[in-house]
């Protein structure tokens, strides 16, 4: 039985302050059609523009996840995100006033308080679920020990470590085996930061919502009466501040004995949430915070993106490929001799594709160019390369049947040696800038290591005319 699409059934606010602006800030949460999503509207802005909660709109990460189009942003979007992932909340609009949802206790809970207390309303949609099939890794901040990896499971798992060189925290674990584990064993879990984080945010004007009320502060540094002034001093209305016996400024007591970490756990289902769908696979995740987290969600939505072009194109299991011949020929309006491509190996949507041409001495070509001496012609090259590039202008939404690509250009252009029968050409190309339908690519061909053939081509896709009619 699928399980079906949800928002939330009725209105409901919450308010209080911004964490680094500490600014009034207030959100209503609002229910929204099937298939709509989590959306932000500003609607303290003309027009009320709005931002959906999708990894493509992320623009920062220094202190949260930031979303943005243009000069509309909106920060620390992760605890809103994480209360609705872990509700299963798939449509909402999230109408705010502020630049930052309230920071509440620095956790979930009061969304998920919120949000329950009007209830959650089914929708008459199946939810559509990313399967993680294969291994996805994140690993690429050198020198920092972050790993993350997306694995293959039934349901929606969390593994987190963290060690961190300070005796309040030292090395945690956690470990989520549902998400309805979510509102009693994670929701209530608060950010935290290091005392000498505190003080060097606030001369930077940041965290001006910040107190030890709503983030857990982590002593990191000697203890003495000079540190205690000063502490008064950054803190409104000279807040009292005192050495916890536990490690944490003013000796607040943890809701968990690993709340450190589940902190950590929060966030990243908050930012899992940007990949927009829910997740069918288990997150082993070390010492990572935002910045991995959401590179993690790039190379799952990618990953997403290509498998479904690939459903809807290739019938039969590949196994080291993308496209065979079939599919090329559903996809491609070319056919013999004009077909030159044989399989595509590889498609990162929006980004970078590898295709293949296998040059035979059986090629209609040859008997011309040249009888004595078969080479393949560059401008053949060009067209292979191209038709390769065609696949990269792909999209799931795309009907292909009814669209075509024209070539508009081709910038240097150079052969670098000869194609002969026998050879395997292997086409790459990458994106370099796109303007709605419009796409210029970087192409190079390759015979086993070499270069043979390299190029900018640019290209646009139109309406069929018999398909307009």
């Amino acid at each position: 039985m699928f399980e079906k699409q949800a928002t939330v059934a009725g209105e409901v606010c919450v308010e209080g302050i911004g964490l680094h602006t500490g600014t009034p800030s207030k959100v209503t949460f609002r229910p929204a059609p099937i298939n709509t999503g989590v959306v932000f509207r500003k609607i303290d802005l003309e027009n009320a523009p709005e931002i959906p909660a999708l990894i493509e709109y992320v623009q920062d990460l220094s202190r949260g996840t930031t979303i943005g189009i243009g000069d509309v942003k909106i920060h620390t979007v992760e605890h809103v995100l994480a209360a609705f992932a872990g509700l299963k909340v798939d449509n909402a609009y999230v109408d705010i006033r502020g630049i930052e949802p309230p920071v509440c206790d620095g956790s979930s809970l009061e969304f998920v308080k919120a949000i329950k207390k009007e209830g959650i309303e089914e929708q008459d949609s199946p939810r559509d679920y990313i399967y993680i099939e294969e291994n996805i890794l994140f690993d690429a901040v050198k020198g920092e020990g972050v790993e993350l990896l997306a694995l293959p499971s039934d349901d929606f798992r969390i593994t987190f470590m963290v060690d961190y060189r300070n005796p309040a925290i030292g090395t945690q674990y956690t470990s989520m085996y549902s998400m309805d584990e979510f509102e009693s064993e994670y929701a209530a879990s608060r950010t935290f930061c290091f005392l000498s984080e505190v003080e060097m945010l606030k001369e930077a004007g940041l965290a001006k919502g910040g107190t030890p009320e709503n983030s857990l502060v982590v002593i990191d540094k000697p203890w003495n009466e000079k540190e205690v002034t000063y502490l008064k001093s950054l803190f409104d209305k000279g807040m009292e501040v005192s050495k916890g016996e536990n490690g944490i400024l003013n000796g607040i007591e943890l809701r968990f004995p690993n709340e450190f970490v589940r902190h950590k756990t929060l966030d990243l289902i908050g930012d899992l949430f940007l990949v927009g769908h829910p997740i069918k696979g288990h997150i082993m995740a070390a010492r990572s915070g935002h910045k991995a987290n959401i590179e993690l969600v790039r190379k799952i939505r990618a990953y997403w993106e290509k498998n479904r072009i690939k459903m809807k194109y290739q019938n039969k299991k590949t196994s080291g490929y993308l496209f065979d011949i079939d599919a090329i020929r559903k996809i491609m309006p070319h056919r013999y001799p004009f077909l030159l491509i044989d399989r595509i190996i590889d498609l990162v949507p929006g980004k970078k594709v590898v295709g293949i041409k296998n040059v035979t001495i059986n090629e209609p070509f040859f008997q011309g160019h040249f009888p004595d001496r078969p080479v393949m012609p560059g401008v053949l090259l060009l067209e292979a390369m191209a038709q390769v590039g065609g696949i990269l202008m792909l999209d799931a939404e795309i009907k292909t049947e009814d669209k075509l690509i024209f070539f508009t250009g081709i910038n240097k252009a150079k052969f670098r040696k000869p194609v002969e029968p026998g050879d395997q050409v292997r086409f790459e190309l990458e994106i370099v800038r796109r303007r709605q339908s419009y796409y210029s690519m970087a192409g190079k061909g390759y015979v086993s290591d070499d270069i043979v053939v390299e190029a900018e081509l640019s290209a646009t896709i139109i309406q069929r005319e018999d398909s307009a009619r």
